[in-house]
């Protein structure tokens, strides 16, 4: 196995890792709209939060050698299942291949976010 960590993505804010690689499989932790520079929440709409979520998702699939086109599967975290179709829209303007996805609303995100995402990705 082999952790995965790039400063073009928030740190973590606990003790796990950004991503690991185990053999040819990419598994990235959670990512929520955190500016990676400033360590402060970005964006209060849906649409704002979403596109940093995918922005730093892309900064750990590159530092890893993967991409979106590599994603094998998603897991969505919403504050607001009304807030579905907007997510839906940024979302998928970075997975255009439509990899396998799950898609819940939870009670609270850290920092109070209004979504956060992790993938599982092929390397290469």
């Amino acid at each position: 196995m082999k952790t995965v960590h790039t400063d073009k993505a928030p740190a973590a804010i606990g003790p796990y890792s950004q991503a690991i690689i185990h053999g040819d499989t990419l598994y990235t932790s959670g990512q929520i709209p955190v500016d990676p520079a400033t360590g402060e929440v970005v964006g209060t709409t849906i649409e704002e939060q979403a596109d940093r979520v995918m922005k730093n998702l892309g900064a750990v699939l590159e530092a890893a050698g993967s991409s979106y086109e590599n994603a094998i599967k998603t897991v969505c975290f919403l504050a607001d299942m009304n807030d579905f179709a907007a997510f839906n829209e940024v979302y998928a303007k970075y997975f255009v291949n439509k990899p396998a996805r799950s898609c819940v609303a939870v009670k609270t995100l850290p920092k109070n976010v209004l979504c956060e995402v992790e993938v599982i990705a092929a390397i290469g």
